[in-house]
């Protein structure tokens, strides 16, 4: 009898990372519903945006989904990142990305946590000097997430949030917008977190 052989997680796509020592490296793309990996055009200007920031960073990727923004920080020169992620066809994505790209010797560079955003963050104290905030637009969980995150954001750290263009969510007092770009759909914005 032959040995069965795991099917591959159902996916919609690839997205490649765009920079660093991991430039080139595909990621799947689960096919989920709510999933929209941010553009290659969109990562391309935040991680300009980011330079500087990532060397030996503490970085936080809370609505993982494919991990680019997680792996590409982790790609250019991130200390540690913490991939979250509910969805299970999404975290078996993350968890081979992660095993496929730490081989280079980087491996425990990249953590992922399968659990809620607000659960991880719950049992979490941080610090992150750098969190992505991408949640599913459908969702609505930006107010709850960003609360949550306050205390456990490094000083003067970056967060990133990523939302639809026409429902720019509120962020705590104390964030300074540091740079925003907007497509057709989605609004991405840069804030320097001046509190502790």
């Amino acid at each position: 009898m032959k040995p069965r052989i795991a099917a591959a997680p159902a996916a919609a796509g690839q997205v490649r990372l765009i920079g660093g020592a991991w430039r080139g490296s595909k990621l799947l793309v689960p096919a989920l519903p709510g999933l929209r990996p941010t553009s290659d055009r969109v990562r391309e200007t935040l991680f300009n945006w980011l330079h500087g920031e990532l060397a030996g960073a503490r970085v936080l990727d809370l609505f993982a989904g494919t991990g680019a923004l997680g792996f590409e920080a982790a790609s250019r020169g991130a200390a540690c990142v913490d991939l979250v992620e509910s969805a299970p066809l999404a975290i078996d994505a993350l968890r081979s990305a992660a095993a496929r790209l730490g081989r280079d010797g980087s491996g425990g560079k990249v953590q992922v946590h399968a659990q809620s955003a607000t659960a991880f963050l719950a049992a979490q104290a941080g610090p992150w000097d750098l969190a992505f905030i991408d949640p599913p637009f459908a969702g609505g969980l930006w107010a709850e997430a960003l609360a949550a995150l306050v205390p456990r954001l490094a000083p003067r750290a970056r967060v990133y949030v990523e939302s639809p263009v026409d429902a720019v969510p509120a962020v705590p007092a104390g964030w300074v917008l540091l740079r925003e770009t907007a497509t057709r759909e989605v609004r991405a914005a840069l804030y320097k977190v001046e509190q502790g």
